[in-house]
């Protein structure tokens, strides 16, 4: 009995270190240098094409459409720059993945410092496609106020990034 009393708590405490070192790995891995993430936004697409299944047969495309959320992300560069990327975000039954990543050149172009960004609402999923978030940056690192930039996605997919009107 205290046999399998020992095993049991060896089991219990193996499968505690080995999750907390699964979720420890992940931010491990998010690089220092990432100064700022924001999830925002959703996007769906209507699934048209054929899908090759498993033993190579063209199947009809899922009657689903395929769906997930952006990220906007500031990386630090070594001169203290950042450059501005966004990702798609898909959802799958493993979870979520990365579909696609875009350096926003238009903030590197400016050699802008971001000082912050902000999500258009704090409220959580939005219920309609698009993405609306603000980027704070100053592209004088001495200047005392940031300028304001939106990065705006339309229900089509369409991104427009412009100097934020007040």
């Amino acid at each position: 009995m205290h046999l399998k009393r020992s095993i049991l708590a060896t089991l219990i405490f193996a499968t505690a270190v080995l999750s907390a070192r699964a979720q420890t790995e992940a931010i491990d891995a998010l690089p220092v240098s990432a100064i700022f993430v924001v999830s925002s936004g959703m996007w769906e697409e209507q699934n048209l094409e054929p899908v090759k299944g498993a033993d190579g047969q063209l199947r009809p495309p899922p009657a689903t459409p395929t769906r997930g959320y952006y990220k906007v992300v500031a990386i630090r560069q070594d001169d203290g720059t950042a450059k501005v990327y966004l990702q798609r975000i898909v959802f799958t039954a493993n979870g979520p993945n990365l579909l696609e990543n875009v350096e926003l050149e238009e903030f590197s172009q400016m050699k802008s410092y971001v000082t912050d960004i902000r999500p258009e609402s704090s409220n959580g999923a939005s219920a309609s496609p698009g993405l609306f978030v603000t980027v704070y940056l100053k592209t004088d690192p001495m200047a005392k106020e940031a300028e304001s930039w939106t990065v705006l996605i339309d229900e089509l997919g369409e991104m427009k990034i412009e100097k934020a009107s007040n």
